[in-house]
């Protein structure tokens, strides 16, 4: 007795399966997240050859891709599990790997043991935060789900923790931090960043439509400010940053308080 294959259903008549069809401009979210992942890996090249400006521009480039894609993504209606990982995979490479390196070419290399352990460390942390936030992101709509971002995201965190190169070159390198303090600094970002301290989050800010006129003249006072003054601008940006993180915790901390 042998064994006979099951008979093939399209030569009995049925058609085959019909293929999904999408628009060519769905792939632009897509295309934008792997723009990114060029731009950072891109910037280790830079930092390799010593353009350290470059490298930082690079990433913040990234950066501002990054905060594309999703939006897009949702405009154009083409969300998908493959996006996401890839957004998130992308996430890795530009804001954990190659900010660690930009930062280990620029001042570490001195002291390589403890530069190094601060690089791993930082790289270790970005990862466990996109895994928390993949994890998280996934979880359905409740009281519970946090409104905000809980840690530094990995994007925010990448420019904080360029934040030695910003103030070196805003001085005109009168001040270079020493390589413990570099790597300190890495520490305390990756820290930051698994935290589960509530840190700003701009997407569910509203303002009322009289402002928009002033938030559109800020924003082009910024852009002039990043062109003219980069690297004090930079600077700047971080300290603001740094300043919301403290102010939404105390608001966190005090909130729990009046609960309990």
């Amino acid at each position: 007795m042998t064994d006979t294959p099951p008979p093939d259903k399209t030569m009995e008549g049925e058609k085959p399966p019909l293929r999904r069809r999408m628009h060519i401009v769905q792939l632009l979210p897509n295309l934008i997240s792997i723009l990114a992942l060029c731009a950072g890996l891109t910037a280790i090249r830079m930092a390799v050859d010593g353009q350290f400006g470059w490298a930082v521009a690079l990433i913040g480039l990234a950066a501002a891709l990054d905060g594309i894609d999703g939006r897009l993504a949702r405009m154009l209606k083409s969300e998908s599990e493959i996006g996401a990982e890839l957004d998130s995979l992308c996430d890795l490479v530009n804001f954990g790997v190659t900010p660690a390196l930009v930062l280990y070419y620029w001042g570490l290399r001195q002291d390589t043991s403890l530069g190094w352990i601060a690089v791993l460390i930082y790289a270790v942390c970005c990862m466990l935060r996109l895994a928390r936030f993949n994890v998280d992101s996934r979880l359905p709509d409740s009281d519970d789900k946090p409104k905000g971002f809980v840690g530094v995201p990995a994007p925010a965190g990448a420019m904080l923790a360029l934040g030695p190169i910003y103030l070196a070159y805003a001085v005109d390198g009168a001040f270079h931090p020493a390589p413990w303090a570099v790597s300190l600094w890495m520490v305390f970002v990756g820290a930051l960043m698994i935290s589960r301290i509530p840190t700003p989050s701009f997407k569910g800010v509203k303002i009322y439509a009289e402002y928009a006129r002033f938030i559109l003249v800020g924003s082009v006072a910024l852009v002039a400010a990043l062109l003219t003054y980069p690297w004090v601008t930079l600077l700047l940006l971080d300290l603001v940053y740094l300043a919301g993180i403290l102010v939404v915790w105390r608001r966190s901390a005090k909130s729990l308080r009046s609960v309990v």
